[in-house]
């Protein structure tokens, strides 16, 4: 890791550890979930080239699979969200072998087309899912810790977040990684040195899927409910936007996109009966004015800054 990767590591953990006693439980919880899931979508979209408009399916699945493993076995919410994610990895194997097929907006139509059959398949299994209700009453179990209280449960569950995050951090900083980086900038060459870039695509999207898979099981065990709209296409669409608005292939702007969007609409929603169209026109502005994401344009002003500092320093001691 360079010096850069671990100052941005420190800074993280210090924020999401600290983030519960500045803003709301809830909202904190929401908050670095949505990062993570923004992470499993920057890890195709960012690094991969390939646009999915269908990620809800697998922050869905393992949102449903972990509420039921956790509501009908009585398990710890540990043991639930690991059942969460092999749902979702299982469930983007074959997806993703038929996505993979296509490119660029085809692509992407694909994966929305997928998920869509999911949501309307789990809206039919009312006897397992509950249909429009949902799975309600979701236990949040731990040996010996009571997790009644979101805090809690916050931080209960910040280190699974942690391990995403970081499993995230190894595969685009791995060999692996940067051949998918290469499969990205141009695959035909990528082919022409002799590597199968339809495996490594496929295997990029088993991975982030199981990412996704991760933060939803804990988004529905967190919020002690799973219903339709984790698997619904709006929220396929809201993790892009928190990537674009982050900075795509930067990892880490997944984070910051998802904090600025889910604090624009909590604070907006008690100013404006419109939350909605303000945020947009807001979100416009920022994804105009930096066209990198906002993550990329903060560490740039971050170097300046330093770079300005030591200069001055500088001058000084001359």
């Amino acid at each position: 890791m360079t010096r850069r990767d671990i100052a941005l590591l420190v800074v993280g953990i210090g924020i999401a550890l600290v983030l519960p006693r500045v803003l709301y439980s809830a909202l904190a919880l929401r908050i670095v979930l949505w990062a993570l899931f923004a992470v499993s979508v920057d890890l195709l979209l960012g690094y991969g080239g390939m646009l999915s408009f269908g990620h809800a399916a697998f922050w869905g699945a393992g949102g449903y699979a972990a509420a039921l493993l956790a509501k009908a076995y009585q398990l710890p919410f540990p043991l639930a969200a690991l059942g969460g994610i092999a749902v979702a990895m299982a469930l983007a194997a074959p997806i993703g072998y038929l996505a993979i097929r296509r490119r660029g907006i085809y692509f992407a139509m694909v994966t929305l087309a997928f998920a869509q059959m999911l949501f309307y398949v789990v809206n039919e299994l009312r006897d397992l899912t509950g249909g429009e209700n949902g799975v309600q009453g979701v236990p949040k179990i731990l040996p010996g810790i009571s997790l009644g209280r979101t805090s809690d449960f916050y931080y209960a569950a910040l280190p699974l977040v942690l391990i995403g995050f970081f499993v995230a951090y190894r595969i685009v900083h791995s060999p692996f990684g940067h051949v998918l980086v290469s499969i990205r900038d141009n695959e035909a060459r990528a082919q022409a040195l002799g590597y199968p870039t339809q495996r490594y695509k496929l295997i990029a999207f088993v991975l982030s899927g199981g990412i996704a898979g991760l933060a939803g099981s804990l988004f529905a065990i967190g919020n002690s409910f799973a219903s339709l709209e984790l698997l619904h296409w709006t929220t396929s669409g809201s993790a892009v936007l928190m990537t674009v608005l982050g900075g795509m292939g930067t990892l880490w702007g997944g984070g910051v996109g998802a904090a600025i969007v889910l604090l624009l609409e909590d604070s907006l929603s008690s100013v404006t009966e419109a939350p909605g169209i303000v945020t947009g026109a807001i979100l416009i502005a920022i994804v105009l004015g930096f066209r990198r994401g906002l993550a990329p344009a903060l560490h740039t002003a971050a170097v300046l800054a330093w770079a300005r500092l030591r200069a001055m320093r500088a001058a000084r001691e001359a």
